[in-house]
């Protein structure tokens, strides 16, 4: 098992909107935690995605719902290794819309693999995996110091990025194929597929809306 403690890439502007989408995140799931157990189900219910019933509002808020501590913990952590340096390099709010086109797109590959669902897809994982698919593409060399456990054994080293995100897409797609025809797949759990889409829109988007300039100053530092 492998987790990122931090990259070596700085940012050349503060990120606003990254650090926002995590308050956000975080102060609705903290409303969600509030709730007692009746009412949480059906928030999510309501707000989340449910392919069998999708309504458009729901692609939206679905993105800022999490089903545990560890997955809204893991989430923004990865949201604030890799957000900062896609916003340094788009701008605020070309990088706001980034990020929810990513997550749109992540939603909705979800629904057509699996439109009958009836299970609510919640959190930012799409949308973040859109982000990360971006930073592989702007920032391939840059390092990732990573956190490790092997056995019983726990460990720290420095990865390329470009490695790391192919290693995690890897996962998320042969985890995704072998889900296919499961019927155990559709009772809950990873929406690899909305990973895989939300990755795959993020390399597309980046190319598609450009960076600002001066971009060359902000490339990666170990090339």
């Amino acid at each position: 098992m492998f987790f990122p403690l931090r990259d070596t890439q700085p940012s050349y502007s503060k990120p606003i909107v990254t650090a926002l989408l995590i308050v956000i995140n975080v102060l609705v799931f903290l409303f969600e935690f509030s709730l007692d157990d009746y009412s949480r189900n059906a928030f999510i219910a309501y707000y989340g995605l449910v392919p069998d019933r999708f309504a458009i509002v729901n692609v939206l808020t679905s993105m800022f719902l999490h089903g545990g501590w560890l997955h809204i913990l893991g989430n923004m952590w990865f949201l604030w290794i890799f957000g900062d340096n896609i916003e340094d390099i788009l701008g605020h709010g070309k990088f706001l819309v980034f990020y929810l086109v990513c997550g749109a797109v992540a939603a909705m590959s979800q629904v057509l693999l699996n439109p009958f669902s009836r299970v609510p897809m919640v959190g930012a994982s799409g949308a973040i995996a859109g982000v990360m698919g971006s930073y592989m593409v702007k920032f391939p060399h840059a390092r990732i110091e990573t956190l490790a456990f092997i056995f019983v054994f726990l460990t720290r080293f420095d990865v390329p990025a470009w490695l790391m995100l192919v290693y995690w897409f890897a996962t998320q797609l042969f985890s995704g194929v072998g889900s296919i025809g499961d019927t155990t797949a559709n009772a809950g759990g990873t929406a690899f597929f909305a990973h895989i889409g939300g990755f795959v829109s993020g390399i597309v988007l980046i190319k598609v809306m450009g960076t600002r300039q001066p971009y060359w100053r902000r490339r990666d530092l170990n090339w």
